[in-house]
């Protein structure tokens, strides 16, 4: 017994270092980053690639902002959904930059916790603010419920064409 225990404390001992290490590796925010040219730089290349922009806002010390990364990244059709529809920003909120007046300028989304959403269209207004925690289920995002928003809000569903003679 007292082999298994000794077993069991040093692989815990080995794996927390891989572990800790893991979680300081995640790194999609750059507090340095200057948010605001970075949506322009999405809104201009959204309007040429007939997309939206999506605003992913957060940190890398939300543990939430790291799970619905990693769904839209490691699932196929929610990559396919974000990549085909929509330009990404991650939008920074942390103590070394919380973007007040980026924030402030997108209605105060952080009022919804973190991670939050913000869509803009290709001309750079603000067309939907989305509470994360809506789209959760057990311990992560419903793969289901973020497949229908990104639909929801893609630039086919917002196409005024496609409801003309009783389409959808």
């Amino acid at each position: 017994m007292k082999a298994l225990l000794a077993a069991l404390l040093l692989f815990c001992a080995a794996y927390a270092p891989c572990s800790a290490q893991k979680q300081d590796s995640f790194k999609i925010y750059y507090p340095q980053a200057d948010a605001q040219v970075e949506i322009n730089k999405a809104i201009a290349r959204a309007a040429k690639e007939h997309k939206h922009v999506f605003l992913q806002i957060g940190g890398n010390w939300c543990k939430w902002c790291k799970y619905f990364n990693n769904l839209v990244t490691g699932n196929d059709t929610l990559s396919e959904l974000l990549n085909n529809n929509y330009l990404v920003v991650h939008v920074n909120y942390s103590p070394e930059n919380r973007n007040d007046r980026v924030l402030a300028k997108l209605g105060y989304p952080q009022r919804f916790g973190f991670p939050v959403f913000v869509i803009l269209d290709a001309k750079g207004n603000r067309l939907h603010t989305q509470n994360s925690a809506y789209l959760e289920e057990g311990q992560g995002h419903s793969p289901k419920k973020v497949a229908e928003f990104l639909q929801q809000w893609s630039p086919a569903a917002l196409d005024p064409s496609n409801y003309k003679d009783g389409k959808r």
